[in-house]
């Protein structure tokens, strides 16, 4: 290996910001000082960036950690097929077999993930650009 990434995307830590030392919660963000490595996937089906942080003051040095919900899980189960499922994922590797349990985690159901990268454009620089092959979601 040579080297890791590890970012946490849910937590509170005590940092500095304008010169005083305050609680920062980050609730589906990370950390993005001009130091941090992160990682910002989409959906199931969708692209993942590596990225280094520019360390926005005005964002408290933070970027968001993935594509984010565009449905609830009860939105995406009502309101997607398992049909529509299985054609977002065409040409992945996937657990098709489980793909009603899986609806939930429908593409459709998330952000577009190249829209969540262009509105961050201030937040992070974009190091590497992976595309998904194979997802392997628990049950």
């Amino acid at each position: 290996m040579i080297e890791e990434i590890n970012c946490h995307h849910n937590y509170a830590a005590i940092e500095e910001h304008g010169g005083e030392q305050v609680y920062v919660t980050r609730k589906g963000a990370i950390r993005a000082r001009t130091t941090d490595r992160g990682i910002i996937p989409g959906s199931m089906g969708a692209d993942t960036y590596i990225v280094v942080g520019l360390g926005n003051k005005d964002a408290y040095q933070s970027a968001p950690h993935g594509a984010g919900r565009r449905l609830s899980r009860g939105a995406a189960r009502r309101s997607l097929s398992v049909a529509s499922l299985r054609s977002e994922m065409a040409g992945r590797t996937w657990l098709d077999i489980h793909a009603d349990a899986l609806l939930d985690e429908h593409p459709a159901a998330y952000k577009d993930i190249d829209r969540v990268m262009e509105d961050s454009k201030d937040l992070v620089r974009v190091e590497h650009r992976l595309t998904a092959v194979l997802n392997y979601k628990g049950l």
